[in-house]
């Protein structure tokens, strides 16, 4: 790519940017969310056309206009959001719209074994015939770049590939890029998780404010590579601000026998004023599960969940609102927000209802909150009637914890706060959760970031298999502590 140009009303996305990938190696794409990462990708596979520069595949020039063209160049994409059509098969999902056929019909029978075949080649063993949406977050993984395979990639690009992964999970994925690589495949990596870099990349090509800053190798120092990214040091990456013991402080939320028959049983905890608790657990443990239920999402059979001694009724989201409980959900595009709604309006969502008066809603009054809020996040935008499908993943993770904050939730619920977000962004949420326990409030954390729930948590408890194992202390926890109570055999547990 050589002066790679890409504008939006109000925002120029890309500036003059040059990058290139070689053959057999893994070129990592580093940046703060809206440095232009995800529109450079997009680029690459024909979702946009860029307004400047041009693009070469094998030193001839390439116009990628369409998710065909990128694909008849030998480019496949896995997006943090996973393009597979869940109430279809893995094998359909694979082989989507290029179906062997045979006289005329599909030839399921060879679909799935070709389908076993790039599975195989990835080091999974899934049924071909099994419901995409049967899978977990893992193997949906694996599908993806069993697909990407099918089309016979030479140029494989990987949005946040490890974002939902273990550690187990993220070493196999390691094993197959590096193996792809072996093979030839020149591979496009975006990542947030600053340790991978080293252990995977060959070069790393920084990007900050829609320009490309500089090329280093995948060895540079970590602190070098996030001033290069955010312009600055960051000198501490957990900025926990740790008052005096908690123990005396009032409960806000107390949760009692909480239970869902096959998913999540007995779950009980306080989160006290002015404290954060970290909830951590493998994939699957039911931490999500729980956080719904909490809020009202989701229903659960037996258990209570109180707010200042006060029982809420079940599966009530209005009821946990009304008592002060906050949730930003783990999937933020399609549980936060409304993709098609403008910034201003995603942040009056919550408090709506308290802005109405005799039917009519006071939007100078809204307007001068979203203002003063978004400027208080920091939020990177054109203006407030910018749609948020727009916005970057960080920007719009922003929006999501506003709408809360306008609120004043007193118990906010963080389910994987800072996924998909980069150092100085996840700073900038860190420090507002110092903000939010030094005046009062309580924050449930929930995170599969061991080194975040370390560094952020007062408290922290591991579930597994549906039922808390165990709460450490932050001055006790450790790694090694945490997951051996994340893999621990809960006597009597049930749920996955």
């Amino acid at each position: 790519m050589e002066g790679v140009r890409k504008t939006f009303p109000g925002v120029v996305a890309l500036d003059g940017v040059d990058f290139d990938l070689r053959t057999g190696e893994v070129h990592v794409l580093l940046g703060e969310n809206g440095a232009g990462k995800s529109t450079l990708i997009k680029m690459l596979s024909g979702a946009y056309r860029p307004d400047g520069g041009r693009i070469f595949v094998d030193d001839t020039e390439a116009r990628i206009h369409s998710a065909q063209d990128a694909e008849r160049f030998g480019i496949a994409t896995i997006y943090q959001e996973f393009n597979l059509v869940p109430d279809l098969s893995v094998a359909e999902n694979i082989f989507l719209g290029r179906q062997p056929r045979r006289y005329g019909f599909i030839d399921r029978k060879k679909m799935q074994a070709d389908a076993v075949e790039l599975l195989a080649r990835v080091g999974v063993d899934i049924d071909p015939r099994a419901q995409v949406r049967e899978l977990g977050i893992a193997r949906l993984q694996m599908v993806e770049i069993a697909k990407a395979l099918s089309l016979d990639a030479r140029i494989l690009i990987m949005d946040e590939p490890t974002a939902v992964l273990t550690t187990g999970e993220v070493d196999k994925l390691f094993r197959i890029v590096r193996k792809l690589r072996t093979d030839g495949v020149g591979i496009v990596f975006i990542t947030h998780h600053l340790e991978e870099i080293a252990a995977l990349g060959d070069r790393v090509t920084v990007l900050r404010d829609g320009r490309s800053v500089q090329q280093v190798p995948a060895d540079t120092p970590e602190d070098e590579l996030v001033r290069l990214m955010v312009g600055r040091s960051i000198e501490q990456q957990y900025p926990r601000e740790r008052g005096s013991s908690k123990k005396a402080a009032v409960p806000l939320l107390k949760v009692s026998g909480l239970t869902r028959n096959g998913t999540f049983h007995d779950v009980g905890f306080e989160v006290r004023a002015g404290e954060v608790v970290g909830l951590a657990g493998l994939v699957g443990a039911g931490r999500t599960e729980v956080a719904r239920a909490v809020f009202g999402a989701d229903p659960y059979d037996n258990g209570t969940v109180e707010v200042l001694g006060r029982t809420l009724p079940r599966h009530n989201v209005n009821a946990a609102m009304d008592a002060g409980i906050g949730l930003v959900p783990e999937d933020r595009k399609g549980q936060g927000l409304v993709l098609d709604a403008t910034v201003q309006e995603n942040l009056g969502l919550v408090t709506l209802r308290g802005a109405t008066r005799a039917g009519f809603v006071d939007r100078a009054g809204q307007r001068r909150a979203a203002d003063k809020i978004s400027g208080q996040l920091k939020v990177r935008m054109a203006g407030l009637d910018q749609q948020v499908r727009t916005l970057s993943g960080g920007n719009q993770q922003k929006v999501v914890i506003g709408k809360w904050l306008l609120a004043d939730s007193k118990v906010l619920i963080l389910d994987e706060p800072t996924r998909g977000i980069d150092v100085g962004a996840k700073v900038e949420i860190y420090q507002l959760i110092n903000e939010l326990t030094a005046s009062g409030h309580a924050v449930l954390m929930i995170s599969s970031d061991l080194p975040e729930v370390l560094g952020m948590s007062d408290r922290i408890l591991v579930m597994a298999k549906g039922r808390i194992a165990g709460e450490l202390p932050a001055q006790e926890a450790t790694q090694d502590a945490v997951m051996a109570l994340a893999v621990k055999d809960v006597e009597g547990s049930r749920g996955h």
